[in-house]
């Protein structure tokens, strides 16, 4: 479907209460709440904590190094000089590949503090996904581990416009290729703001704020949500490189962690670790989650095993820099299957897909929701209207106002929070040796929550297993790569129209063993 078609036919989900505040909240001329006492910029953000508490730890790599406020503009300023110096000037373009950490950290900011925009590239893409991104960015610079960060006399270029271009993070490319979304400056203060407000993070907390990010920082949730958000507070990232659960769990007490984000899977994994029931976590106050579904006895688990902390579901999007709603944590047992109430800086509107007008498709628009795609005029025109976005996501919403997610409108596979379309993978199966047709879908996982899971047809007897993981590594994310195959005899099943009956197969299959 193109478009949303008139504005007239929305149907505004009314909150019949919300449990946060909105002060400070102004609908500005074209009706889009906004918030009216933020930083300019994010560089002026940045530049008030290294002026006011400069020795205060800004980011902590765990095993590397550790860098104050001061150190972190001195360092970017570097940065951003040596980038000038290389001919990287005011919206250009630069791809950031680095692993998480200190290094990761002063590219971002010294990208910003040129004036340029950081490109956050997922790391665990394949080259050919890699190469797409770095082309279609038109990044002038590649940042990846090997290459030294750049550095050069200091520069700060701090008079920006809040509605200026600061980075760019790209969709995860669930129904087509990859889609770039520029996010503002203005974009990323309002998310801070919402996280700051809606998780209940007191004002102030400074150097007492410690968040432990575990995702990698091409996810918005972990740059602009914990990464940015610290920044916000005035507070510490303590950043873990690659997912290591026996370093996760020493840093809770080491660094004195006192908020925490990761998907459900991960939890499910911390809890169950050996080294966890010995580990002090009486200082972690704040237990997120969110970017999968989560099971009562989970939160339940997390209630007890983070004694001293609130739990708090959250919702978003990339194209929103990441939360459309959270759920607080008073409310997170009771309502496990909801993912909260809208923060302050949206909108939200149901696109009715039949006669209850509580259940449709969920739109939103807001100052951290993007305007357009990057280069990609007709995707916008099908993805936003009258300025509202498609979340492409099937919602109900009940008597209080709390979104209730039913499904996807496309078809992704949700996989431990990292989101797998199954069409781009069953289009790599279909030029695999040997495979006639493919359908991929979700297996139930307890830990993960979903696999990839493909049904194939063989062109003649047999199929070689092994020629076809190997086809989809080479041409598929690691984490897209199916973790069950099972081949079938007869043709897969289909409607008048040619398209997979998806729901006969989740009945039909019987999987086995995953193969890694």
């Amino acid at each position: 479907m193109t478009g949303i078609g008139l504005e007239s036919s929305l149907i505004e989900v009314r909150r019949v209460r919300s449990p946060f505040p909105i002060d400070g909240v102004y609908r500005d001329e074209h009706g889009i709440p906004r918030y009216e006492a933020l930083p300019k910029n994010l560089v002026e953000l940045l530049h008030h904590h290294a002026l006011a508490t400069p020795n205060v730890e800004a980011v902590i790599e765990i095993g590397g190094a550790r860098l104050s406020y001061q150190e972190l503009w001195s360092r970017a300023s570097r940065v951003a000089g040596g980038l000038r110096e290389m001919g990287i000037g005011v919206g250009d373009r630069v791809t950031i590949r680095y692993a998480a950490g200190t290094n990761w950290a002063l590219a971002f900011w010294g990208t910003v503090m040129c004036g340029a925009i950081a490109v956050a590239v997922n790391t665990r893409s394949s080259q050919e996904e890699i190469d797409f991104l770095i082309s279609d960015s038109g990044a002038r610079l590649d940042l990846v581990n090997g290459v030294p960060l750049p550095d050069g006399d200091p520069f700060v270029l701090e008079d920006v416009a809040s509605d200026t271009v600061a980075a760019m993070f790209y969709t995860s490319g669930t129904t087509s290729r990859p889609k770039g979304v520029p996010t503002t400056h203005e974009a990323f203060l309002t998310n801070m703001e919402n996280v700051r407000r809606c998780f209940g993070f007191p004002a102030g907390m400074g150097a007492e704020f410690r968040t432990l990010v575990s995702a990698p920082l091409f996810h918005v949730t972990a740059c602009n949500s914990q990464f940015l958000a610290a920044t916000y507070l005035g507070g510490t990232s303590v950043i873990v490189p690659v997912l290591d659960l026996p370093a996760i769990i020493r840093a809770l007490a080491q660094e004195a962690i006192t908020f925490m984000v990761t998907v459900p899977a991960v939890y499910a994994l911390i809890l169950r670790h050996p080294d966890f029931a010995a580990t002090d976590v009486s200082a972690v106050r704040w237990v997120g989650y969110g970017g999968a579904p989560i099971a009562p006895s989970l939160v339940q688990s997390l209630r007890y095993g983070f004694a001293s902390a609130v739990t708090i579901n959250g919702y978003g999007m990339t194209e929103t820099a990441s939360l459309i709603t959270v759920l607080p944590g008073d409310e997170a047992q009771a309502h496990a299957d909801s993912v909260g109430y809208a923060v302050p800086s949206v909108d939200l509107a149901v696109f009715p897909i039949d006669d209850d007008p509580n259940v449709g498709e969920l739109l939103v628009r807001g100052a951290n929701v993007l305007t357009a795609y990057w280069n990609r005029p007709e995707e916008t025109a099908e993805a936003i209207a009258h300025g509202w976005l498609r979340t492409g996501d099937v919602v109900r919403v009940d008597d209080d106002g709390r979104v209730h997610l039913i499904d996807r409108t496309k078809d992704v596979i949700n996989r431990g929070g990292e989101k797998v379309s199954s069409i781009e993978v069953e289009a790599v199966l279909a030029s695999a040796p040997g495979v006639a047709d493919a359908a991929v879908i979700g297996v139930p996982d307890d830990v993960m929550g979903e696999k990839v899971g493909a049904v194939l047809v063989a062109q003649a007897d047999t199929i070689d297993v092994e020629q076809v993981l190997k086809h989809c590594q080479e041409h598929l994310a690691d984490f897209k790569v199916p973790q069950y195959l099972t081949a079938v005899d007869s043709p897969l099943p289909r409607n008048a129209g040619g398209k997979l009956l998806k729901n006969l197969l989740r009945d039909q299959v019987q999987w086995g063993k995953p193969l890694r």
